[in-house]
């Protein structure tokens, strides 16, 4: 309890301090941050395979590449996106000074995810530097080795009073969340987030909450199914399914199944060979509960490819199942492993209606080649994100915000999205002590004249307000006019009246 206090009040302190303001530190901090992942990839990618059985080439891709682009496009932008943003000025504030200010919070909370422990802790910590703030970087005990490389790496490029690593399970994350905190960002399942919530409500803090869900899959009759499924078969058992907006599940007509298992099949044999179990791009199950959790879900199902397993090595091979019944066990719960089920509908109206009877999901993927189809998926259904013809790849683009909604999560990231998200965007009005006249009509005694005043300035006008600042930057420009010919008139006589008029003239 004393080392999770100790590293709440440090990092307050720091922040306290005001040395995460100015943009040239949060810059260096940004910098320092990056030669991490570059300096010690190698070392990362060996933890990476310690945990996870990641492959080398994945890491890269999956993990590092995210948070580099996120410090790239701060380090470009952090001075715009810390400047004053002008607002549009009414009557009210023609003459005044009208803008939001991107403030830090304080001191964050970020509590780290297992199955991509650099990319889900890391990101994060990315916009709490770029917003100015102090960060308690808890990361996943689950990834054991990725931990306690993090716990060494980050004091030895980081300031380490302003951005502590605790380390622990759920004892150490439990006393953390006693503590209070400007901001809590959770990554992980909708359990655990109820009790980040609850938590946080405790000290009225603020919570983004990155949740997962049961990510559905449509495949309409009207696409190309052989590259649909090319596509789908990479997103579902990259990780070994442990991605929280993997496919989780295929909705399709029952007319196209057999072909979809039959592309999946041919796929995987592509990807993995005969036997994935000796795949070096295929990983293995974090660890023995989760493998004994997937196992139970398969119980009662239809195995259509796959269904192997050795709980020596935490393996399941790539599995399909068919004909999967909307009650099944296995369609009750997020599954975060290399099982994919497919649950067939007739037509789109079925399927729209299967995936809002259900919690909101934080991805939805639709395969259609048909322009309607896609329009009424977009437009009858809702979802953190969705992707059309392809699976997971809108999480590399950081101009789009990532977040769940309802049930699959609250709040959103990448790129300025996470500096948003961590700042506090103060309204700012720079009002003059001059002209007080006009505020003459808000002041008692009231009449009925004073009221008609009052409410010709407040009413919101569009396009007439425009026009109205446009005439008084008319106005303006006339008066500033007439008052340089009004000098120069008298800069004439005066000098006319010194005898050299003729000079000047």
């Amino acid at each position: 309890e004393e080392m999770e206090k100790q590293a709440v009040d440090g990092a307050r302190r720091a922040f306290n301090s005001g040395r995460s303001r100015p943009l040239q530190y949060r810059k260096q901090q940004l910098s320092a941050l990056l030669r991490l992942i570059r300096e010690r990839q190698a070392e990362i990618v060996s933890a990476l395979k310690r945990d996870i059985s990641r492959s080398e080439f994945d890491t890269p891709i999956f993990e590092l590449i995210g948070i580099e682009n996120d410090i790239k496009l701060a380090e470009r932008n952090l001075a715009d996106w810390m400047a004053p943003q002008p607002v549009k000025k009414t009557l009210l504030t023609i003459t005044d000074d009208v803008y939001i200010k991107a403030e830090p919070l304080g001191v964050v909370l970020i509590i780290g995810a297992w199955n991509y422990p650099w990319s889900l802790t890391l990101r994060p910590l990315v916009g709490a530097i770029a917003a100015g703030n102090a960060a308690v970087v808890k990361p996943s005990e689950v990834s054991k080795s990725s931990a306690s490389l993090l716990k060494e790496l980050l004091p030895q490029y980081l300031d380490t009073e302003m951005y502590p690593v605790v380390t622990g399970g759920v004892p150490e994350t439990q006393e953390l969340l006693k503590q209070r905190f400007d901001h809590i960002f959770y990554t992980g399942n909708s359990t655990v987030g109820k009790l980040v919530m609850e938590a946080a409500a405790r000290h009225l803090a603020p919570v983004t909450l990155e949740l997962g869900g049961k990510s559905p899959c449509y495949i309409d009759k009207d696409c190309d199914i052989a590259v649909a499924c090319r596509r789908i078969t990479w997103g579902k058992f990259a990780n070994c399914g442990q991605t929280c907006i993997a496919p989780d599940y295929i909705l399709c007509h029952p007319n196209i199944q057999h072909r979809v298992i039959e592309e999946i099949r041919q796929t995987l044999l592509e990807f993995y060979g005969e036997d994935p179990k000796t795949s070096p791009d295929y990983g293995r199950i974090i660890n023995q509960h989760h493998f004994d959790r997937l196992l139970a879900l398969i119980e009662g199902c239809t195995v259509a490819v796959g269904g192997e397993s050795d709980k020596s090595q935490c393996y399941i091979t790539p599995t399909i199942l068919k004909d999967v019944l909307p009650h099944a066990r296995i369609m009750q719960e997020e599954i975060f492993g290399p099982v994919l089920p497919i649950v067939t509908a007739g037509d789109v109206n079925e399927v729209i209606r299967f995936i809002n009877e259900r919690p909101k999901p934080l991805a939805l993927y639709v395969f259609s080649s048909n322009k309607k189809v896609v329009r009424r998926m977009l437009n009858e259904t809702t979802s953190g994100g969705v992707l059309v013809n392809d699976v997971m790849v809108h999480y590399t683009i950081n101009a789009l915000p990532f977040g769940g909604v309802g049930n699959s999560g609250v709040g959103r990231y990448h790129g300025k999205h996470t500096f948003d998200q961590l700042s506090h965007h103060r309204a700012c009005l720079i009002k003059s002590l001059a002209m007080e006249r006009l505020n003459m009509a808000r002041y008692p005694p009231m009449t009925p004249s004073r009221l008609r005043t009052s409410m010709f300035f407040l009413r919101s006008r569009s396009g007439s307000c425009d026009q109205a600042l446009r005439a008084w930057a008319v106005v303006s420009s006339l008066l500033a006019l007439a008052l340089l010919i009004s000098l120069l008139v008298v800069l004439l006589r005066v000098s006319a009246h010194a005898g050299l008029g003729s000079v000047l003239l």
